[in-house]
């Protein structure tokens, strides 16, 4: 934007910047209204997957410069929890997580809307125990020590899987950890199983030391990954959410006609690295997977059965109404 000239002009300007500081509008919600261009806030995507991919090659960048929009990739993605309260803080407008762990976000102030679903990961979540332990079912769960995410996906597999096999829940001992804590608790034999999802258990599974005693498809998980924007962000720039979900719907259906391609986008070395049986593991979970759809009447119906699934079983205290919660961004302009 060029500096005005006149007195007049900046006095307006002045004017304008109390106004909308006085509103609490971020730089993103600016947006084109004042010539600028657009800022997108959104997670590091890490070494794989759409996101990473589309940072490294600018595809994504691209494809939101036709609506004056670029990215700023912002500390790292994790679990969708703490990535709610940085969106209800005005810190980031865009994350992604599962419905599970959305209904427990829900459950606070929440300042954010889901505008895509996919499908939940048939093949990559379940329940894990060591190979020779002698938990070879969920019945074997009886008594025993499962370590799960609270109020997200691990939680709602075990329950879902205690449920599905008419195992009252207090007969699980449920063990408390983040997920990025959990493999050296679920390996030095602390817990006896592990309810997770593909982001860790590929490398459990490529260990060859660990199965799972059931996935997510056998017990009828309904855990769909969602993607959420920040409501002041989707209010003001709704144009911006559309194109991204167009990219996204697209690189997700490349993604898992071609799964090798959005592995190891960084680097193929170190920690971040999926190599040998763990990266067929995943190239094989992500070809089975689905891709990024909008969010269907057919699909909030399957939330609301979570968010009374997880009322039920007192992991929150209230049915989270999910429609109130969701954009079409078919609408979206």
């Amino acid at each position: 934007m060029r500096i005005p000239k006149s007195v007049a002009a900046l006095a307006t300007a002045a004017a304008l910047t109390a106004l909308a500081s006085g509103c609490g509008t971020s730089q993103a919600d600016a947006g084109k209204a004042d010539g600028k261009q657009v800022t997108v806030r959104i997670p590091d995507p890490g070494n794989s997957g759409v996101l990473a991919v589309g940072k490294k090659d600018g595809s994504l960048d691209k494809a939101l410069a036709k609506m004056h929009a670029k990215v700023e990739w912002t500390g790292s993605a994790g679990p969708f929890a703490p990535a709610a309260q940085a969106m209800n803080a005005n810190q980031l407008d865009i994350a992604t997580g599962s419905i599970t762990s959305g209904i427990t976000s829900l459950t606070q102030t929440p300042g954010f809307k889901f505008f895509t679903a996919t499908a939940p990961d048939a093949t990559g979540e379940g329940i894990l125990a060591k190979k020779g332990s002698g938990i070879d079912s969920v019945e074997d769960l009886i008594g025993k020590k499962v370590a799960v995410n609270q109020g997200g996906t691990g939680e709602y597999l075990l329950l879902k899987a205690l449920a599905e096999h008419d195992i009252p829940a207090s007969k699980v001992k449920r063990v408390y950890l983040r997920p990025d804590q959990t493999a050296a608790v679920f390996n030095s034999g602390k817990v006896d199983a592990w309810a997770v999802w593909a982001t860790y258990s590929v490398a459990e599974l490529g260990t060859g030391k660990a199965k799972f005693i059931v996935t997510g498809k056998q017990i009828g998980s309904d855990n769909y990954s969602l993607t959420a924007v920040r409501t002041a962000f989707a209010d003001q720039h709704p144009d911006v959410v559309r194109a991204l979900y167009d990219y996204l719907h697209t690189a997700s259906a490349k993604e898992k006609r071609e799964p090798a391609a959005y592995l190891n986008v960084k680097t193929d070395a170190g920690p971040q690295a999926l190599t040998g049986a763990a990266k067929q593991a995943q190239i094989g979970i992500t070809r089975q997977g689905g891709t990024v759809e909008p969010v269907t009447q057919a699909d909030v119906k399957r939330f609301q059965d979570v968010a009374r699934f997880y009322a039920e079983q007192k992991v929150t205290k209230a049915t989270v109404n999910i429609a109130a919660h969701v954009l079409d961004v078919e609408k979206l302009s």
